[in-house]
Parts: C-alpha cells; structure tokens; sequence
C-alpha cells in the first residue's frame, strides 16, 4: 500500500470514528436517578447501556489513537515498519489493518 492510500484510509476511518463517538455522546451520558419515571428495572438496564456504550467510546479513542500513531509514522517515513523489530510490515497485514505498527512475527509475542 503507498503513503498516500494509507493516508486516506487512515484518515476516513478517524472520521468515521469521530462521527460514531459524537453520535453516542447521549448514550454516555450520567443515568439519572428518578425513581418516579423510571423503575428499577429500567435503570439497571440504561446503566448497562451506559456502560456498554462507555467501553465502546475507550476502543474507539484507543482505535483512533492507534491511527494518530500510524499517520505519525507516515510523516516520519518510517510507515510499513514494525515499531518493535524494525522489519518490514507485510503487504496483506497492512491491507488488512493499515494502522499496524508491528509485523506478525511481533505482534504474536
């Protein structure tokens, strides 16, 4: 994959992610606790979709922090190198997921 194409890829799927994230802002939001409008029941369940949709919030900046990294190496010229062993990323690997910073043979220590 060239520089450019990894670019683009990388930086669409930061958008995406952005949009996603500003999209379930309300989900992530405090439950209130109004015990006259909403039963027990209900609570419990709206704060086991708070929490789901907080986990999901962490991968998805943990995701984007992953791609920030991997633009980085991008404007380094070191883009395509595994971080760790310096060996080069194999083509498939970075088509797959093009924010990798490690080659298989590291990623799988």
């Amino acid at each position: 994959m060239d520089d450019q194409k990894a670019r683009d890829v990388l930086i669409a799927r930061r958008g995406e992610l952005q949009q996603w994230s500003e999209g379930s802002a309300d989900a992530r939001e405090t439950v209130t606790l109004d015990q006259q409008s909403v039963g027990r029941l209900s609570r419990m369940d709206a704060l086991q979709q708070q929490a789901m949709a907080q986990a999901t919030e962490r991968q998805r900046a943990a995701e984007i922090a992953k791609i920030d990294q991997a633009l980085a190496r991008l404007e380094e010229g070191e883009y395509g190198f595994c971080t760790e062993c310096g060996e080069e990323i194999g083509e498939k690997r970075l088509e797959i997921d093009p924010a990798a910073s490690h080659c298989i043979r590291c990623a799988g220590r």
